[in-house]
């Protein structure tokens, strides 16, 4: 008799595809370069949210979040408050956005990502500790919208490899 699967299983693909996100985050980048690295753990996390909203959803991000602050040394909560507002909005939106095509979807990302990325901007002024002088950190935003399709191309063949459900 074949052994029925049971109904949560991957977990640990999901984990590592973060880890793997989070990494993708710190890794040293030339300076002129910095501006335009996709927000790749933001990525991550849409998919996910897309993929399994039964599994992934506010706590899991701010969990995610809370573990880029520690790995960055931003302020603590920062990450974590904007994650969860991401999930948030993901949640709010993945029934429509698993219906749009690769041009919507990432055009839906660039605005996700661009709140995500005003989000951290703004508690940063709030607290003094914001750098930028302009909105170049928006860049991201744009390079994260522009690699979504293959993002989500790789993590759905990671899904469906491992069976993750």
């Amino acid at each position: 008799m074949a052994k029925r699967p049971s109904r949560h299983q991957g977990g640990w693909i999901i984990f590592a595809t973060f880890v793997i996100a989070a990494l993708l985050t710190v890794f040293p980048l030339p300076e002129w370069l910095e501006f335009y690295r996709p927000e790749w753990v933001a990525l991550v996390l849409i998919y996910w949210v897309l993929a399994l909203p039964d599994r992934i959803g506010l706590f899991k991000a701010w969990l995610a979040g809370f573990f880029m602050d520690v790995l960055e040394g931003s302020l603590l909560g920062l990450n974590a408050l904007a994650l969860a507002m991401l999930a948030y909005l993901s949640l709010s939106l993945y029934q429509r956005m698993r219906m749009f095509t690769a041009v919507q979807q990432s055009i839906t990302v660039l605005i996700l990502v661009g709140i995500h990325q005003l989000l951290s901007f703004w508690v940063l002024t709030a607290n003094s500790q914001n750098t930028a002088t302009n909105l170049i950190f928006m860049l991201s935003a744009l390079s994260s919208a522009i690699i979504w399709p293959f993002v989500f191309i790789g993590l759905r063949y990671v899904r469906r490899t491992f069976q993750v459900a």
